[in-house]
């Protein structure tokens, strides 16, 4: 959700800012813009993707060593070349850019006007700006002290950075509920909304924590809150390089990342389980593993693939466990009055470890007394800071908005969670669990086998291109599956889908049903495969068109289905490790034949991280 960039030091600024926006294109925008401090402020800001805003910057000038630059995706005022950042205040004293809300932007707003100040664009962000010039100007303060002064009388989140042509050798970051982090070079910082832009400079950074503000100068960082007072400076290392930014000569991001599978799966098992003693050890839930183990209730707060990702965990962690899990979307969590005690164990789930709304619900399950645990894949991340505990599924960079390693990483970690819990409490025996850690170790194999079937997945698509509704039908397990396939689609087609429990069919979506409609059923063998044969029976009888993901060898469905995809024989715990892959291409391919921008999809960013 919107990118922030900054470079302050001895290089010019502008190529930096340049390839950094170009970074977090995967983050949806819809305009960018820079801003360029030497002497005076140049901005120059654009409608589009950052190459509208190349074309519109040249020929002119961009001499600096001190810049910002932003790309927006429009929250408060349409996209528009006016409401692109950065933003300037009213007498161009002050310029900035900004990830998050303003929530009482209106009341401050019309405070500033009842002062005579003027406003030019839509955006909640001028009103910062403004806001900041009218404390400067009016309290004759430091630019420091206007900026800590009004970000004291916000309401609401950021990530926000401000240069000034009144102090024209500091930059100026702060941030609440909103990432931002610095990287450190030879006398030059490297400031973003993620560690994207930043790879390539450096691996040493600093995650902001909330309230903190940061004086930037070339040779110098400052680390203080909003009362300035200093707060310690925490130097991390980044674990991945470049390479994991770059395409690696796929056409995509979305498609290397789906290749990328079984590797990730792999590093996300690698080291936690141990086959000389037997044993699955998460050294990130060692200190609360006791507490969890013995949970009376296990209540999952995510968002989207990370929501369909618990519903997996929910399936799972009661078949192995047996302690009872509700999966609750974490944006309707936050705004009810849930039941959560100190008796709970609350498990985040977030790719990104900063979507808002599950933020704000851990903050409303520590309250209430809760464990709060978390599942992400980014170090650093605001949830693997606010949560008690936790696990990090070591997926590496995901640029495609659309999440697919993510997903299966995710399922990798709740696997292994269900596992060691069901093995701590005596309900596997030792043969189950060392069959079900054998079947674990299998899986980036027999997704290798999968995609090796990645031409018979184009096949399928090329058929179901132009289809206007999708329906995608599992049981059990597979159930969440089929929600993960139907969003897969609807994320980058455009194409209307939706997931089902298949024995739910019978309850309106047969209504739908006719030669027109794919029926994508997930229908391996396992305890309800007699109840799935049926189900697809029934759409057959009906005209529909049936694309059937079965196991190795299944011939009944192949006799009935249209069109099969065979995936390797799994146990039915681990089904969904496998199954989602064959879903993820066939989405793709159609989104690629339909002109979608498949990494980039329209109306979407890779991180929610305002409401």
């Amino acid at each position: 959700m919107c990118g922030i960039v900054g470079y302050i030091g001895t290089r010019d600024a502008y190529p930096i800012l340049v390839k950094g926006l170009k970074r977090l294109e995967y983050r949806g925008y819809d305009s960018a813009g820079v801003a360029l401090l030497n002497g005076d402020i140049a901005i120059y800001k654009k409608k589009g993707k950052v190459s509208d805003l190349e074309d519109h910057v040249r020929g002119k000038e961009t001499k600096s060593t001190i810049g910002i630059g932003h790309t927006r995706w429009a929250t408060h005022g349409e996209p528009s070349d006016l409401n692109a950042h950065p933003h300037h205040s009213e007498k161009g004293l002050f310029t900035i850019i900004h990830n998050g809300i303003i929530e009482n932007y209106t009341v401050l707003k019309k405070t500033l006007m009842d002062q005579g100040m003027k406003f030019y664009s839509e955006t909640d962000t001028e009103v910062l700006a403004n806001l900041i010039e009218y404390i400067y100007t009016s309290e004759d303060v430091s630019v420091e002290v206007a900026v800590s002064l009004a970000l004291q009388k916000v309401v609401g989140a950021y990530g926000l950075l401000v240069i000034s042509s009144e102090d024209p050798n500091l930059m100026i970051a702060a941030r609440r509920s909103s990432p931002l982090v610095i990287g450190l070079g030879n006398n030059e910082y490297f400031i973003a909304s993620d560690a994207t832009p930043i790879a390539e400079y450096t691996d040493r950074v600093i995650y902001l924590n909330n309230d903190d503000i940061a004086l930037i100068r070339r040779d110098e960082l400052v680390l203080k809150n909003l009362v300035s007072d200093a707060t310690k400076v925490n130097i991390k290392t980044l674990e991945r390089g470049i390479f994991e930014i770059e395409k690696q000569g796929y056409e995509h991001f979305m498609l290397k990342e789906i290749f990328e599978q079984p590797r990730s799966i792999m590093d996300t098992f690698r080291g936690r389980i141990q086959t000389e003693t037997n044993e699955i050890r998460l050294g990130g839930l060692l200190d609360v593993k006791d507490q969890l183990v013995n949970a009376k209730r296990i209540v999952v707060i995510a968002c989207g693939t990370s929501w369909h990702a618990g519903l997996v965990g929910e399936y799972l962690i009661e078949d192995l466990a047996r302690i009872p899990v509700e999966v609750e979307y974490a944006s309707e969590f936050r705004y009810r009055n849930p039941l959560i005690g100190p008796d709970d164990v609350v498990l985040a789930i977030s790719q990104s470890g900063e979507t808002a709304d599950t933020l704000a619900a851990i903050q409303l399950a520590r309250d209430a007394g809760a464990l709060v645990l978390g599942i992400c894949n980014v170090v650093g991340s605001s949830i693997s800071r606010e949560t008690h505990a936790g696990v990090y599924t070591h997926a590496g960079i995901e640029i495609g908005v659309a999440s697919t390693k993510a997903f299966t990483t995710q399922l990798t970690v709740l696997t292994m969670m269900a596992i060691m819990i069901g093995k701590e409490k005596g309900l596997l025996s030792d043969q189950r669990f060392s069959q079900l850690i054998k079947e674990l170790n299998d899986v980036p194999g027999k997704i290798e086998k999968i995609l090796e079937q990645n031409e018979e997945f184009k096949r399928i698509a090329e058929i179901c291109k132009d289809a206007t509704n999708a329906l995608y039908l599992g049981r059990g397990v597979s159930f969440p599956v089929a929600l993960e396939g139907a969003l897969k689609l609807k994320e980058i087609s455009y194409i209307h889908a939706e997931g089902y429990p298949a024995a739910e069919m019978k309850h309106g979506p047969i209504a739908l049903i006719d030669e027109k409609m794919p029926v994508v059923f997930i229908a391996t063998r396992d305890g309800s495969y007699e109840k799935i044969v049926s189900n697809i029976q029934e759409v057959k009888a009906r005209n529909g068109m049936v694309i059937a993901i079965v196991t190795e060898g299944d011939t009944i469905i192949r006799e009935m289905a249209d069109h099969v995809i065979e995936i390797p024989e799994s146990d039915e715990s681990l089904v969904s490790l496998t199954a989602v892959v064959p879903l993820q291409l066939i989405a793709y391919h159609i989104a690629l034949m339909r002109g979608c921008d498949v990494d980039q999809p329209r109306n979407l960013a890779k991180s929610v991280t305002v409401e």
